[in-house]
């Protein structure tokens, strides 16, 4: 570091160690020698007088100062991103990357045809899609590592907005051989054991919610934060699970799963698009949150997205 001050390029170095979560692997992304970068990062801290990551065996993790600087880093660089896109592309078609968080059960549907309508629609646009469970796509977010996401529930964070795409369906699904009625109630599973999420996610959020409501006391015997493993786990009769009727359909219909709806008025989940409100969004990041509304809707209606219903009142 040449002064007492922080620039972009030592920003953007601290940000990659952070992400990277070892300064070995931060030097081979940066293509900078690692004992340069261990100095870069020792200045840093000499000069901010205070330590910004703890090391160990296994590579480094932020401290709170430190998650404090790479929270305010990503915020600078994306202003500086979204600035040179807005002055190069004034006048011509949207063009840069847009990070998108998606739950697994609606990446595996939306992923695709996202991309296909923002490749012909959108050329210069680059569409960076990560998946998970949706607690982590809501931290994600909620640390600037995606531009947008779409959660199974409306925040309550002042600083987030969303908009409704559609809701679908939730049903219980058991093992085969289980004589699983084709409707049951809540109050049903009472002495059912439960295979879910952990409850840092909105699936699990969701069902204790529903649970509470109807006054039943579930036995969860298994907290597990797969979609794919707790599928598993029911079909080898470890228990009985809830997730969206589309995520199970494949089982079901090949008989490795067992579906139950719900007793009317069944059990419904909201799929919102999310997105940051305290800063305007780049004509690529606006181009992409229609694209996910427009492709969301048109699955919808075309009976692409089973077990699933347009927002109240645009049906």
């Amino acid at each position: 570091m040449r002064g007492p001050h922080l620039d972009i390029r030592k920003l953007q170095y601290f940000l990659e160690i952070v992400e990277q979560g070892s300064i070995t692997r931060a030097a081979e992304s940066l293509r900078v020698a690692q004992p340069a970068l261990s100095l870069h990062l020792k200045t840093m801290e000499e000069y901010l007088g205070t330590r910004l990551l703890d090391r160990s065996r296994t590579g480094v993790t932020p401290t709170e100062a430190g998650s404090l600087l790479a929270k305010r880093a990503r915020a600078v660089i994306d202003d500086l991103t979204r600035t040179e896109d807005e002055v190069r592309t004034l006048g011509a078609d949207p063009a840069g990357e847009v990070r998108i968080g998606l739950p697994g059960t609606i990446g595996d549907i939306v992923a695709l045809p996202l991309l296909e309508a923002a490749r012909c629609g959108y050329p210069r646009i680059t569409v960076n899609v990560s998946e998970a469970m949706s607690g982590f796509v809501a931290g994600w977010l909620a640390e600037g590592r995606v531009d947008a996401a779409v959660l199974y529930s409306s925040p309550q964070d002042g600083n987030l907005r969303s908009r409704l795409l559609l809701e679908e369906e939730l049903a219980v699904l058991q093992a085969p051989g289980s004589r699983a009625p084709a409707e049951l109630s809540l109050a049903e599973l009472a002495a059912v054991p439960l295979i879910l999420p952990s409850k840092a996610h909105g699936l699990r959020q969701q069902a204790d919610a529903a649970f509470r409501a109807a006054g039943v006391a579930p036995e969860v015997a298994i907290e597990i934060d797969s979609y794919a493993n707790i599928k598993r786990l029911v079909a080898s009769g470890f228990g009985a699970s809830i997730l969206p009727r589309r995520a199970i359909r494949q089982e079901v219909s090949q008989g490795t799963l067992t579906e139950s709806r719900f007793s009317a008025p069944g059990l419904w989940r909201g799929a919102y698009l999310v997105y940051p409100a305290g800063k305007p969004a780049t004509r690529a990041q606006e181009a992409v949150r229609t694209l996910i509304t427009s492709v969301v809707t048109e699955l919808q209606a075309d009976g692409a997205w089973p077990g699933s219903r347009p927002p109240p009142g645009t049906g």
